[in-house]
C-alpha cells in the first residue's frame, strides 16, 4: 500500500492535473506580438477548419511511470462536441471516467473532477479570436522561445511555445490549484502529429506532472484519430446507477 497510495493519487493527478480552482495567472492584456503567434499556431493547425472543428475522438495507449519507476500501462479514450466532452482512463490501479453532458458533470471517483477537456490544449488553441478568451505574453522569461498564452473567461489558461519552423505547437504548460492549496503544473512535449480532415492533432506526447515533491510523468500514444465524426448523444450520457 505504500507504494501504491501515491501511484493512485499520480493517476489522478496525471489525467489532467487536479483541480480546485486554477492558480492565479495576472493578467498583462493583448501583446501584438502574442496575438501574431497564436494566430500563426493557430493557422498551422488548420486555421477555420480547426475552429469550426464540431467532434474530436482520440483514443490510444498510455504509460505512467510514478516516483518508484513503476510503469501502469493503460488505455485512453477522449471525445468532445462543442463544450461536451467524454474522457475515460483505464489501468488496473485507478480507472477513471469523467463525463459533462452540457449541463452537469460526472465522475468515476467521488468527490473529484479533473479541469474541463475543453480548457487545455488543442481545443484551447481553437477559440483564438473567440470573444472572451485572451491571449497574453508568458510569464516565464527563462524559456529560450517565445511562447502565447490563452486564458479562458474562467480563467484556466495554458501557455503555448510553437516550433519556430512549422509553427506547430512544441510545448504547452499549465498550472492548478488543488483544494489544499497546492500548485499542480503540467507540460506536455509534443513528438508527433497526424492532420485529420484538414486538423493537425498531436499523435505522439509525453507529459510531466509536478506536485510538491513528487514528479510522474505519462507517455500518450494515440491510435484513433477522428475529426468530425458523428458522436450520437449516448456518448455523453452517464452511467446508470445500480
Amino acid at each position: 500500500m505504500f507504494r501504491i497510495a501515491p501511484l493512485f493519487a499520480l493517476i489522478l493527478i496525471l489525467a489532467a492535473a487536479v483541480l480546485a480552482q486554477p492558480a492565479n495567472s495576472p493578467a498583462k492584456g493583448v501583446d501584438v506580438s502574442a496575438a501574431d503567434m497564436a494566430k500563426a499556431t493557430f493557422a498551422a493547425h488548420g486555421g477555420e477548419k480547426l475552429a469550426k472543428m464540431s467532434t474530436l475522438v482520440v483514443r490510444g495507449q498510455v504509460d505512467i511511470v510514478g516516483p518508484f519507476n513503476q510503469a501502469i500501462p493503460g488505455a485512453f479514450s477522449l471525445a468532445i462536441a462543442g463544450n461536451r466532452y467524454f474522457f475515460e482512463m483505464a489501468n488496473l490501479v485507478q480507472p477513471l471516467k469523467q463525463i459533462y453532458n452540457g449541463t452537469d458533470t460526472y465522475s468515476s471517483v467521488p468527490n473529484f473532477s479533473l479541469p474541463p477537456m475543453t480548457s487545455l490544449g488543442l481545443p484551447l488553441l481553437a477559440k483564438v479570436g473567440t470573444p472572451g478568451y485572451t491571449v497574453s505574453e508568458t510569464n516565464d522569461a527563462k524559456k529560450k522561445h517565445k511562447g502565447f498564452r490563452i486564458t479562458t473567461p474562467d480563467g484556466f489558461f495554458t501557455d503555448f511555445y510553437p516550433d519556430e519552423k512549422t509553427g506547430q505547437i512544441k510545448n504547452y504548460e499549465s498550472a492548478y490549484q488543488t483544494g489544499s492549496g497546492q500548485t499542480v503544473t503540467t507540460s506536455v512535449d509534443v513528438d508527433e502529429f497526424q492532420t485529420v480532415d484538414g486538423v493537425v492533432v498531436p499523435k505522439k506526447y509525453s507529459q510531466r506532472i509536478e506536485f510538491g515533491a513528487i514528479t510522474a510523468y505519462a507517455n500518450f500514444k494515440a491510435r484513433d484519430i477522428l475529426v468530425n465524426s458523428k458522436l450520437d448523444d449516448d456518448v455523453f450520457a452517464f452511467p446508470k446507477q445500480p
